[in-house]
């Protein structure tokens, strides 16, 4: 995979300028899914990251796609995504966009790739007439959190992700059997 070597770009300052965000091709998808797996070794969750190049061709690019994805490229290489879809807010009645993961490769941050992503992310929700635009950050990870809250975001204090997966949501399933 061809990632920017930022030691070698002539560039000094912020390559945004020279980044270009577009929709996310099948073509896409081999980059894709490196950069998601190198999203998982720096939250430290790589035994879980068991998407394959198949599974996100069914998710963004099957007759209903399930998911979205956006691709940051500087000189025509990969350097960041986003991977988002839609949810639905009751208290709003609105549907919003939720952004499931934002990544830029770790020689590619500090130049405004991430400042691109979330804005264009957030004129797709502007254009989509959504209600909200979120998206869950780890506690831990405090340079995201600091990126976030300088773009305007508000971290949820009070809020916690609740999840079900494997052994927990086939009981949890099997209860509507019932």
């Amino acid at each position: 995979m061809g990632i920017v070597n930022m030691k070698e770009s002539p560039v000094k300052t912020n390559l945004s300028s020279s980044c270009v965000v577009s929709q996310a091709t099948p073509q896409d998808i081999p980059e894709l899914l490196a950069m998601i797996q190198a999203l998982a070794r720096y939250e430290k969750l790589e035994d879980q990251c068991v998407s394959t190049e198949a599974d996100l061709q069914r998710a963004l690019f099957s007759a209903k796609p399930e998911a979205e994805a956006l691709i940051a490229r500087i000189e025509g290489k990969a350097a960041g995504f986003a991977l988002f879809c839609h949810n639905f807010s009751t208290f709003l009645g609105r549907h919003g966009l939720w952004l499931e993961d934002l990544f830029v490769h770790e020689n590619c941050r500090g130049h405004g790739i991430g400042k691109k992503l979330l804005a264009a992310l957030a004129g797709i929700a502007k254009q989509r007439r959504c209600g909200r635009l979120e998206w869950a950050v780890l506690d831990w990870n405090t340079p995201a959190i600091d990126f976030y809250q300088s773009r305007g975001a508000t971290v949820m204090g009070d809020w916690r992700i609740v999840r079900t997966t494997g052994e927990a949501l086939d009981t949890l399933a099997a209860m509507s059997d019932a």
